[in-house]
């Protein structure tokens, strides 16, 4: 699964290495300790004019038939193997696919029945990169107020992951992003696309334990130990 991830990059060099424009109307900052609930930038095709933009949405899926918003809370990942055809996830994958963007993830690795050890894990050359990933917007009854939502989609383990954890998130590749967004056939997904990324493409270290806490959010947590 995914459930912490880090952006060192702001607004700007978003905006750059995913080609959208730069939106005047909000501030992006880099996060060190991205956390589920937290409003985070996603790059997505515009409704209206069909380019790249970057919005924020809030990170766990809500489905635009749910009921309420709690089910959010276990919609932050979806597994690519099932995701063509849940019933939360299928339209999305259909019509309202995303860009995440990304400079690295955190995943815990089991040592023994009290312990885990932290692991960041990016790509070898450092850069920005985006998780797969899938949007909607749902409508709150009581309020009528619209909410956006993403989830992120994941994998099976490559080589270098799978010694820590079972699953690891969708990194697609530069040359992937405009297929993974473009309007596609629904019988014609991109799923194929839906898969490890190289291990040698990769590298991941040990951080410190208090990357464990969602409070705190500092460029040291992603710091080799």
């Amino acid at each position: 699964m995914c459930g912490r991830y880090y952006r060192r990059s702001d607004k700007q060099r978003i905006a750059e290495a995913f080609r959208t424009g730069v939106p005047p109307s909000f501030e992006i900052l880099p996060s060190y300790n991205v956390a589920p609930q937290t409003f985070q930038p996603i790059v997505r095709l515009s409704r209206d004019t069909h380019e790249r933009e970057l919005v924020q949405l809030r990170w766990g899926f809500i489905p635009y038939w749910a009921k309420d918003a709690k089910i959010g809370y276990s919609t932050i990942n979806a597994k690519s193997e099932t995701v063509s055809t849940s019933t939360v996830f299928r339209e999305a994958l259909r019509y309202r696919r995303c860009l995440v963007p990304a400079d690295g993830f955190y995943e815990w690795q089991k040592l023994d029945a009290k312990n885990r050890q932290p692991w960041a894990i990016g790509l070898r050359d450092g850069s920005i990169f985006a998780f797969a990933g899938l949007w909607e917007r749902w409508k709150d009854k009581a309020s009528g107020q619209p909410l956006e939502t993403y989830t992120i989609l994941t994998t099976e383990a490559n080589e270098l992951t799978a010694p820590i954890h079972n699953r690891m998130p969708v990194i697609l590749t530069p040359h992937d992003y405009e297929r993974w967004l473009a309007p596609a056939n629904p019988a014609r997904l991109p799923v194929d696309l839906l898969r490890p990324l190289s291990a040698e493409e990769m590298t991941a270290w040990k951080v410190g334990s208090e990357v464990g806490n969602v409070r705190n959010d500092d460029p040291a947590l992603c710091n080799p130990i």
